[in-house]
């Protein structure tokens, strides 16, 4: 099942885990050193909830923004 907000469509995304070695320059080192860069991903907080839908409950699969934001009536 995918991790897709049905009401605002926010999904998964794609971004880079960096290490650095070594010592900063403001304190004392000779700097931080790039060793590794991975792929990651940013999963959004989607939740499956019960909601209220032209006079029925329905369950959806909806991010916790769209929930604190009212976007959806809870059943």
């Amino acid at each position: 099942m995918a991790r897709v907000c049905e009401i605002c469509g926010k999904g998964v995304r794609a971004g880079n885990t960096i290490v650095r070695h070594g010592l900063p320059k403001k304190k004392g080192g000779i700097g931080l050193h790039t060793t590794g860069i991975t792929k990651r991903r940013f999963l959004p907080n989607v939740q499956s909830v019960r909601v209220r839908e032209n006079g029925g409950v329905i369950r959806r699969r909806v991010c916790t923004a769209c929930i604190r934001g009212g976007k959806v009536t809870k059943a």
